[in-house]
């Protein structure tokens, strides 16, 4: 298997979690629940690979 960093997430998908998590810290959450629920939503919008 050939040496290199594997991204889980897409550029796009990488710039969705931030605007998310830049929406969650505007309403009160901390940086780093901010985060885990941009990631998690855009997670969730993934399409499961057929």
């Amino acid at each position: 298997m050939p040496a290199g960093k594997k991204h889980r997430f897409t550029a796009k998908e990488d710039r969705e979690a931030e605007h998310i998590k830049e929406s969650e810290m505007k309403e009160g959450k901390s940086g780093e629940e901010a985060e885990r629920i941009g990631f998690a939503t855009v997670n969730k919008r993934k399409k499961p690979k057929a």
